[in-house]
């Protein structure tokens, strides 16, 4: 077997030898490149075929012709290939490197600019808060590690960036917010499975999940809410009926609330799509909403008069906006409404930072302790699985579970 210089490469080397072990009919012999990891080796074929004499002088000869020069460049790319890879590759695998050699596919990939091409297209759908989240974590991540390759990403760097993370005062749920947007590129990126760090099993990295923070108010607390007098035409007794509103019509965020238009609203009824959901084909299911009296009157009293079936309902948006101009103005709403209710329920003596996301959780969690099913719960919501809705459904009152055991006890005499 002849053969030309071994270059070593991470931990595998790489050589472009004549195969002499099999002679072909017109009595020439196969180049191939030849793979050799840890005294294993593994030939790959090349289209070319040459004699003893010939594969000498093209491989080393000092005179040769200029056909003969391209011939052995052509010869070399094979070995140029295989080199790249084995730079590129974290560690060294017969399966990942037969995956990226077979497919013609580097596993190259700046993370920073697959953030940024993502980021605009998701601007370009008008998804700017998801946009916003992916920069969030595009920042962190280049602060941790700047001009990271995605070939670079292991189950070792996903760690030391976590415990990172953790030593800078940050969250796990912040940790886990910025690492599913960095598997969803690498999702996007098609990269072999091989490569993927992440997983449940011992050998991959698992993004961390915080505890679920229920955020939902017992019946006692919200009637306490819809009891309070606040200042007439005040902000504060806007915000107040802006929550309510917001409770009473199936937790609607505040997104869909300043998107309501009066083609929404037929009599007793008002039905609306999500905005987050509109992009979807599959998803984007109508929420059919029953209007309550109070939601009625919130309607009546804070809603802009008109007859155009396609005027919002609350004054807030105006036709024609950009969708940031929107984004800035619903941010502040939801601002304005948080800060009032947090004031709200301190006066009333409710122990809870009340926000909008209150009102959406207490949603679920009130019809689930009054024996609603979670499959109606989740419909209501707009969710489009069980597990999303779960997560929002708050643990019964103390009360209920305490009257729920009594039966472990109720001995009879």
């Amino acid at each position: 077997m002849q053969m030309i210089k071994a270059t070593k490469s991470s931990t595998a080397k790489t050589a472009i030898v004549l195969d002499t072990r099999r002679i072909k009919s017109h009595k020439k012999f196969p180049v191939k490149l030849r793979v050799t990891f840890e005294r294993k080796q593994n030939y790959y074929s090349t289209p070319f075929d040459l004699s003893t004499a010939e594969f000498e002088k093209i491989m080393y000869g000092k005179r040769v012709s200029e056909k003969e020069k391209t011939l052995k460049q052509s010869i070399l790319e094979f070995e140029t290939k295989a080199i790249e890879i084995l730079q590129q590759i974290p560690y060294f695998t017969w399966s990942i490197f037969e995956n990226f050699y077979y497919s013609n596919r580097l596993p190259k990939g700046n993370v920073e600019a697959a953030f940024n091409e993502y980021i605009t297209e998701l601007k370009s759908e008008s998804r700017l808060g998801t946009a916003d989240s992916y920069k969030c974590a595009m920042k962190s991540i280049y602060s941790f590690s700047p001009n990271l390759k995605f070939v670079e990403i292991n189950k070792e760097f996903l760690t030391k960036y976590e415990k990172w993370m953790i030593e800078n005062g940050k969250s796990k749920t912040t940790v886990g917010i910025y690492l599913r947007s960095l598997r969803t590129l690498f999702n996007k990126q098609g990269i072999d499975k091989s490569l993927y760090p992440f997983g449940n099993n011992k050998e991959k990295y698992s993004i961390p999940t915080s505890r679920n923070i229920k955020k939902a108010l017992t019946l006692v607390e919200i009637k306490k809410i819809f009891d309070y007098a606040a200042t007439p035409k005040s902000t504060k007794e806007m915000a107040k009926d802006y929550w309510i509103f917001i409770y009473l019509c199936n937790g609607l965020n505040v997104k869909d609330f300043c998107l309501l238009k009066r083609k929404n609203i037929d009599d007793d009824i008002l039905n609306y799509v999500r905005a987050k959901t509109q992009r979807s084909k599959n998803n984007s299911e109508r929420i059919t909403v029953s209007l309550k009296s109070q939601a009625k009157e919130i309607i009546q009293k804070w809603g802009q008069p008109s007859i155009n079936s396609e005027s919002y309902v609350f004054p807030h948006l105006v036709s024609g906006m950009t969708p940031e101009q929107e984004r800035s103005i619903i941010k502040q709403l939801i601002k304005t409404i948080n800060k009032y209710m947090k004031q709200i329920a301190s006066e009333l003596g409710i122990n809870k930072e009340v926000t909008t996301y209150y009102a959406r959780h207490s949603f679920a969690s009130v019809l689930k302790r009054s024996g609603v099913s979670t499959e109606f719960i989740s419909e209501a919501l707009g969710h489009s699985d069980l597990k999303t809705t779960k997560s929002y459904l708050a643990g019964f009152e103390s009360e209920t579970i305490h009257k729920t055991t009594e039966a472990l006890t109720a001995f009879t005499t």
